[in-house]
């Protein structure tokens, strides 16, 4: 799962924003709800991967995406916070997966956003002015990468989540034959 996902977000002409990462957290949040410390590392190793494959792309001129950047490690964190919404499904229940493949992507939206706009005097970010209108154009710069991030999130979940109800109702079924 996490190599698939890392090798699908290097894919060339994918939407920006369109990612797997993020159902990647909500699902290992909801998954490993004993052995926490996994739920924030698989989505943080998949980001990883596919920002090590980027790298290596780049340094080749393969693409103008480079992997690595400063300030990163708070896209990481952002990331792997993700988990906690997933934390937050005590049922794999459709409406519960929904809710939170719809306020996970809207949290991270909200709040790396805001900080792109806080660090704009440091010279990060599209140096939006440091107003209320400074903010609301930030945020009108990301929403094309939110409007993906939600479908995304929402599709990949709905896989995530179903192949593993489908496997774990397959499982099961073999074992009372």
């Amino acid at each position: 799962m996490v190599l698939v996902s890392a090798l699908y977000r290097i894919l060339p002409n994918r939407p920006m924003g369109f990612a797997p990462q993020l159902a990647i957290g909500l699902f290992s949040g909801a998954l490993f709800v004993k052995n926490k410390k996994w739920a924030f590392i698989l989505p943080l190793v998949s980001m990883f991967l596919s920002d090590l494959l980027y790298q290596v792309l780049y340094n080749y001129g393969v693409t103008a995406i480079y992997g690595f950047y400063d300030g990163q490690w708070i896209n990481y964190l952002l990331f792997g916070s993700m988990a906690f919404f997933g934390f937050l499904i005590k049922k794999n229940k459709i409406s519960n997966v929904v809710i939170a493949a719809l306020s996970a992507p809207t949290a991270y939206f909200l709040v790396s956003n805001f900080l792109v706009w806080m660090a704009s005097d440091l010279g990060y970010g599209l140096n939006r002015p440091r107003t209320f209108s400074g903010l609301l154009l930030c945020y009108n710069d990301a929403m094309p990468f939110y409007t993906n991030s939600i479908i995304a999130t929402v599709i990949f979940s709905a896989v995530l989540f179903g192949t593993y109800y489908l496997a774990n109702n397959f499982f099961a079924k073999k074992e009372m034959a």
